[in-house]
């Protein structure tokens, strides 16, 4: 998260054995395979950043780190805990045509109660225990309540016509978040991939936390406050992504976007 290999109460020792790269930056991931041949076991990420807020990847980055891993013997593991299944059935693999060697997916599986699970190629699958020798194990691995929800929340997906309508009413939001700044003369930037979105008070673009981290963070408490206060739940820092749903309708946006208007307009 924030490109920081640690948190306080983390020993030194568990995180010295992590490099961190910028996202989008294909050199830089290439010089640390050229600084550590042979020691990079694997490349981790999200395909598309929730944890600095919403940032894309740059075209052909994806694809990139997959070459690079490839080449150096590494496994690239997609964390789509945000992605998977948001921003397609398939998530960032399906959406950028990817195959990543691990794939990590949280509560989305579970119709948003707590659940989490991770597959991959099947000669790794099969050093996890009962098959090898890794153990793993969780309390809540395959509550009924959890499962029933998330299969719910499958079925619900396939249906036609669902990701078109969330690609619909996420562009209208991210674009009208946007336009607004525009006309209220802040600088912003911003995007949206199906049902994930981001804005971020700064002229842009962002193509990775250092970029991010330009925005007005003040204009952006002040932001969350005002639509807050009109009963608009954002995510609560610019450092973080936000996600529609099938239960938002056209109106909940025009409504989100008249808060915002008014939001803009004062600040």
């Amino acid at each position: 998260t924030l490109g920081l290999p640690d948190s306080p109460g983390v020993p030194k020792s568990t995180t010295s054995n992590t490099l961190t790269a910028p996202y989008n930056d294909l050199e830089a991931v290439k010089a640390l395979f050229a600084e550590n041949p042979d020691q990079i076991a694997g490349v981790i990420l999200e395909p598309v950043v929730g944890n600095a807020g919403f940032i894309p990847p740059d075209a052909g980055f994806l694809e990139g780190l997959r070459m690079i891993t490839q080449e150096n013997g590494a496994l690239l593991v997609c964390d789509e805990v945000m992605t998977g299944f948001r921003i397609a059935y398939g998530g960032a693999q399906e959406k950028f045509g990817i195959t990543p060697d691990l794939t990590t997916l949280g509560k989305i599986i579970g119709g948003g109660l707590p659940v989490g699970a991770y597959g991959g190629r099947r000669d790794i699958m099969s050093m996890v225990a009962p098959a090898g020798p890794m153990y793993q194990a969780g309390t809540l691995s395959g509550n009924p309540l959890a499962m029933t929800a998330g299969i719910k929340t499958l079925e619900l997906l396939q249906k036609p016509g669902n990701y078109e309508y969330l690609d619909k009413i996420t562009k209208k939001l991210a674009d009208g978040l946007l336009q607004i700044a525009k006309e209220t003369g802040h600088d912003a930037c911003g995007g949206q991939i199906s049902a994930m979105f981001g804005l971020f008070f700064t002229a842009g673009p962002v193509h990775n936390y250092e970029d991010a981290k330009k925005s007005d963070l003040q204009k952006f408490s002040r932001f969350h406050r005002g639509m807050l206060e009109r009963g608009i739940y954002l995510a609560p820092s610019q450092f973080e992504a936000g996600f529609t749903s099938l239960a938002h309708t056209e109106e909940d946006i025009d409504k989100t976007l008249a808060a915002a208007r008014e939001v803009m307009s004062s600040l």
